[in-house]
């Protein structure tokens, strides 16, 4: 094979700036991230797609793009080029999207061509991957078998209205350094036996998580020192051990080490287009239609022959240009076939694609345009497994139900565009009518971060809110970092430090200016709904979250449920991603459903028995706080506030927390604080000292190494590693790192010079005595959490007693405020992006610190940041395509789409690749008397009556007699807890003057309605255990 123009790309290591790439470097690793750095990447056509797919890659961090188009801008291209104006028509369509696109990562050089393609072209140019997009089929074939034979990996992408294809062929020995992206398993080792099967036990009650077949290799394992650093291939017996063959010349296993996954290359061999044409190997992409992709593989291949044939596009839902593509399609599955390329041909989907390819539509453009970029990227840095060999995508549910699925007498004629327009690529699949429902739509996006401002990008282009009727409301509380340019790309350097949903606004009226779109920079919490208040939500048309927590989440899900609105929640992590659609009386709720908790890590391995780089990690983020943080702010209240504090301390808190935040604040204003930097370097001194000596001595002395259990068992032994103490090295950089880094935080408290000259503090501390460790005596460890939190009930139950003391005496055990007046302090908020801080210098050094006394593998301060830091891991390829899936449910509602069916749930893993996508889950159904009913439904009662007038009310239309009635936590009418003659007053008043007197609050203005929670028995006196909540309504409508 000649390989004249193959381009390999380097090995060399540039700088990577991490605090750009920080959350993609998570998701890459640093070799990867190496590779695309030296990548040369050809994306051909500049229409929505092509841009979309350069976008992506352009912040991903190649080396260059080069971005290519011969056809000049016009009108057909504005529904999703979202670099394109009016203005641009008639322009060259690579040289217009330059501008915008060199702006994105000024790491990546972006040019523009118009030559032809051909060898000397890709040889000039050192392509390492042509991405070519929404071509011609001659033209794909031709720089299919150009590619295929010189050596450089084809990404060849396409959509046509609801429909999308992508083609990859990265030739005959593709090496996949890691197939899919997650983290190497580690398990703690309890034993390993000494015989000729070697099995393998491991500190765990839950699967080991291995495969058959894997490798791996051991670490700091005792006596058997044979294993430590060997690789091998295990056996896989049950889900609890595994084997490793004959241990039989080993030494015997003594205790510790873990084992951790190795992971292999693997070998993928690809096919040209060519090839692929007739003998196609098509990932599976919806399990509903398994047919599609058989049926999408010939339609396309006829759009081709159609337009040669007839010289033209087949017609927007034109029924004789459909049956003619139909027709072809009929002889392709046969032609130069012993046999029928598919026996499912679905004419009903072959004609929805005739009459509907010439659609251009943003959603479409963003999946597929972010799939391909991400396989442009797996090209060039064997990060992950590519798609084998073409995967097709539609999503023909966004036409209305009784079109998409088939229908003897569906007879649908959507009113065509008769003018040219922004949106008239659009208008060609949805028609005229649809784009004025979407123009008049109004939708509130929550949060502008990535999924935000991708969501915008696509709202903008597909129309919404660009009708005076219409709206687009955005919120964002967080303003703009250097970390957020590498995914949130309607952000530039200049606008860091600006609020996001600020800067997204006015980015998206750039793309177009008939958007009314309103940011706000307030959070959507119950303490803002005076600002998202019942008026603002009525008037929506649904809702979409852009949102990083879970409990944003569920406050916004809950808002929709109440005003029945239509919600689509997304989240990516890496390059997994998820949608979940909430349809109104249709599906269940966000909050139906939780994932479980993430498992905290046991206090006790925390204090005393950590085994994973983990556990050292949460100890060192716990002790910045502990040290740095709490006692500081406490400090800072009390020079305040001391009355203030008194108060609070004295009520609330146990004598165990109220003597704990005295001896903080007793401590921060002591006499022996730091006076001058020389004093900060001995406090660190001391501190190394006792966290990473004495301590450790301690829990020796108190655990001998050779300490048997009363089960005659090792103490030592299974998830417990034995610790050793460190001696300080100055010479030791770490050591060093650990007092450079503590005693600049202590400085900064209180308001010190900082030094970074470590000659200086290595001299200084060199110089530093400490005392020697003396062990005490009746000190008890906890060996689990069990016998810990036993010992915490003791101690609380102890402190219980007349728990509430005189703010005085609180008072009275501080220093004299008057003589610490003038004492200033400030406390470390943890900010893990600030490199000059020394707030991830002193957790990196402290958490590895820690992993030596236990002989844990430490790690490296990428790891240590990504972990104390919680960073989800994120890469923009991933957001663009789940925005995409998002927008194409908004849609479905647009439509007013009726059926569960006709919505998609998704969860997709681009670094497998993997997608799965299911109807939503219609809502549990409750029942009381003889009535259904779910979380949507509510009875609804006009106010304002008498408590007396609703209880009847309940008793004569819906024959339930309320026995309690709340609002909240406000109890506003129990009758068996109430004396008669309070009864008797409170049934003549108004709910809403009850509910203000029970409150002690007016009803706010905004406020039109309460919602009221009660209990009930049916008219024979039976408890009715289920009913919806009251939606009482104060004002008439």
């Amino acid at each position: 094979m000649s390989t004249t123009l193959q381009h390999q790309t380097s090995l060399q290591t540039p700088e990577i700036d991490e605090n750009l790439y920080s959350r993609q470097l998570y998701v890459m690793g640093k070799e990867a991230m190496h590779r695309l750095g030296h990548a040369h990447v050809l994306i051909s056509g500049m229409g929505g797609l092509g841009v979309e797919i350069a976008k992506n890659i352009i912040l991903g961090g190649a080396k260059s793009v080069i971005v290519h188009d011969n056809e000049k801008v016009d009108y057909t291209d504005l529904s999703s080029q979202y670099y394109f104006q009016e203005s641009d028509i008639g322009q060259n369509r690579a040289e217009i999207a330059l501008q915008k696109l060199a702006e994105l990562n000024s790491y990546v050089t972006v040019t523009h061509s118009t030559e032809i393609i051909d060898e000397k072209f890709l040889s000039k140019a050192k392509t390492n991957v042509f991405v070519l997009t929404n071509t011609k089929l001659d033209e794909q074939i031709k720089f299919g078998d150009l590619c295929h034979k010189h050596g450089i990996k084809y990404i060849n992408a396409n959509t046509k209205g609801l429909f999308g294809q992508i083609f990859c062929d990265f030739g005959k020995n593709f090496e996949v350094l890691d197939t899919n992206g997650e983290n190497p398993l580690t398990q703690i080792v309890t034993e390993i036996s000494h015989d000729e099967y070697g099995v393998v036990f491991m500190a765990t009650e839950t699967r080991h998580g291995f495969e058959d077949g894997t490798f791996v290799t051991f670490q700091g394992v005792k006596g058997m020192t044979e294993v430590n650093g060997k690789e091998f291939q295990i056996t896989v017996p049950s889900p609890f051990t595994f084997t490793i063959g004959d241990t039989r010349n080993f030494g015997i296993y003594e205790g510790g080490g873990s084992v951790t996954e190795v992971k292999k290359p693997q070998t993928i061999t690809f096919k040209s287009f060519s090839e692929s044409l007739i003998e196609p190997e098509m990932l599976m992409c919806d399990f509903a239609k398994m047919s599609m992709p058989s049926n999408l593989h010939l339609a396309f291949q006829a759009l081709f022959q159609f337009e040669t044939q007839y010289d033209a596009s087949p017609k927007p839902w034109d029924e004789a240009d459909a049956d003619k593509f139909y027709e072809l399609v009929e002889q392709l599955n046969s032609q130069n076939r012993e046999k029928p390329f598919t026996d499912e041909l679905n004419k009903h989907w072959i004609k929805l694609f005739s009459k509907t390819c010439t659609g251009d539509l943003c959603p479409m453009q963003a999946v597929i345009g972010g799939i391909a970029a991400q396989e442009a990227m797996k090209a060039v840095t064997g990060k992950f497994m590519p798609i084998k060999q073409f995967l097709y995508f539609d999503a023909i549910e966004c036409l209305p139900e009784n079109v998409y699925q088939a229908s003897e007498e569906m007879t649908f004629a959507p009113k065509l565009p008769t003018k040219k327009s922004r949106y008239y690529s659009q208008e060609v699949v949805f028609g005229e009518d649809f784009q004025q429902k979407i123009c008049k739509s109004k939708y509130f996006v929550v949060g502008s971060g990535a999924i935000g401002c991708e969501m915008l990008k696509n709202f903008a282009m597909m129309g919404i809110g660009c009708d005076p009727e219409g709206g687009i409301y955005v919120t964002d509380m967080d303003s703009i970092e250097k970390s957020n340019l590498n995914r949130q790309f309607l952000f530039r350097p200049q606008n860091i430090g600006q609020m996001k949903s600020k800067v997204a606004a006015e980015a998206v009226r750039q793309m177009n200016p008939s958007i009314n779109i309103t940011a706000f920079v307030e959070g959507v919490l119950p303490e803002t709904e005076h600002i998202y208040d019942d008026i603002f939500f009525e008037k929506l048309t649904g809702v979409v979250n852009a949102l990083d927590n879970i409990k944003a989440r569920v406050y916004i899900d809950q808002r929709c449920v109440y005003y029945k609105k239509p919600l689509v929640d997304s989240g990516t992590l890496g390059t997994k991603a998820s949608v979940q659609v909430v349809v109104p009386l249709l599906s269940e709720s966000y909050s139906s459903t939780r994932d479980p908790p993430d498992a905290a890590i046991p206090m006790c391995l925390l204090h005393n028995f950590p085994n994973l780089i983990e556990h050292t990690i949460q100890w060192a983020r716990d002790n910045f706080a502990g040290l740095f943080t709490i006692p500081v702010q406490q400090t800072e209240e009390y020079l305040r506030d001391p009355k203030k504090l008194a108060d609070r301390t004295s009520k609330s808190l146990s004598e165990y927390d109220r003597n704990e935040i005295i001896e903080n604040i007793k401590r921060t204003l002591s006499d022996e604080r730091p006076k001058n930097f020389n004093d900060c370097i001995k406090w660190s001194r001391s501190l190394f000292q006792q966290q990473f000596y004495n301590t450790i001595a301690q829990l020796l002395h108190s655990c001998p190494r050779d300490q048997i259990t009363a089960n005659g068992e090792r103490f030592w032994s299974g998830n417990k590693r034995c610790p050793h103490v460190l001696k300080f090295d100055v010479t030791n950089p770490m050591h060093l790192d650990f007092i450079v880094a503590a005693s600049n935080l202590l400085a900064h408290i209180y308001h010190i010079s900082q030094t970074r000259d470590r000659d200086y503090i290595a001299q200084e501390v060199s110089q530093i005595q400490v005392p020697e460790f003396q062990p005490k005596v009746g000190i008890k460890i906890h060996e689990n959490d069990e016998e810990l939190k036993a010992d915490m009930e003791k101690t609380q139950r102890r402190n219980s007693v007349d728990n509430s003391i005189d703010p005085n005496e609180i008072l009275n055990r501080l220093p004299n405020i008057d003589d610490v007046r003038g004492i200033k302090v400030r406390a470390h908020e943890f900010e893990k992006d600030d490199d000059s801080n020394f707030h991830m210098d002193y957790i990196a050094a402290t958490a590895n610190l820690r992993a030596e006394n236990y002989e844990i593998e430490t790690a490296d301060r990428s790891k240590i940041k990504r972990i104390a830091g919680n960073i989800i891991p994120a890469i923009a390829t991933t957001t663009a395509m789940v925005t995409g899936l998002v927008c194409l449910e908004v849609y479905k509602f647009i439509q007013n789409q009726k059926k569960i069916e006709s919505f998609k749930n998704a969860f997709v893993n681009l670094a497998l690749p993997f997608f799965a996508f299911s109807e939503p889950v219609p809502p549990i159904q409750q029942k009381y008397l003889d009535q259904t009913f779910t979380l949507w439904d509510r009875f609804e009662v006009q106010g304002d009556m008498t408590l007396e007038e609703l209880i009847e009310y309940f008793k004569k239309e819906h024959k339930l007699v309320v026995t309690m009635l709340s609002s909240g936590l406000s109890l506003l009418y129990a009758p068996h807890l109430l004396r008669q003659p309070n009864r008797a007053q409170d049934l003549k008043r108004k709910v809403s003057e009850l509910y203000e007197t029970v409150t002690k609050s007016k009803i706010p203005s905004h406020v039109h309605s309460l919602v009221l929670d009660f209990m009930c028995e049916d008219l024979e006196g039976n408890d009715v255990e289920d009913v919806p909540f009251i939606k009482y309504k104060l004002q008439k409508s």
